[in-house]
């Protein structure tokens, strides 16, 4: 493990997962809003604060596997990488077409250039 000894920035990393862990939480009942990238970025902070917390991140029955695939370099199984992107467009189709006013013609380009980039990321992941 790689535990920060300075307590202050270990407070910090500590705060962060369990701020994270929450809407990671939150992400699994509602729909639209990730899970696993949440929960990966989770386990990076507990990896620098909590040993105890990490291992419940990474041996959770839920994300778990998806955790340690990502930590271990093995990335995404084609079938999630299908089923990200293409909930990823449908969500932002959406809100691109019904959430977001047209007068917000910025905001459709941010969310659109988002999502482009989400899924250009997505893609180039090794599929195991």
């Amino acid at each position: 493990m790689n535990i920060q000894s300075n307590k202050l920035i270990r407070g910090f990393w500590l705060g962060l997962g369990l701020l994270l862990t929450i809407i990671g939480l939150i992400g699994i009942i509602v729909p639209g809003l990730p899970t696993t990238p949440v929960m990966i970025l989770a386990a990076a902070c507990f990896f620098k604060s909590s040993e105890k917390l990490y291992n419940w991140v990474i041996q959770n029955k839920y994300f778990g596997e998806h955790v340690r695939n990502f930590r271990e370099g093995r990335c995404m199984p084609f079938r999630a990488k299908v089923t990200a992107i293409i909930t990823m467009w449908v969500f932002v189709s959406i809100s691109l077409f019904v959430g977001i006013p047209d007068s917000m013609i910025l905001v459709k380009i941010i969310t659109f250039l988002g999502a482009a980039t989400g899924t250009i990321y997505v893609i180039k992941l090794r599929t195991i």
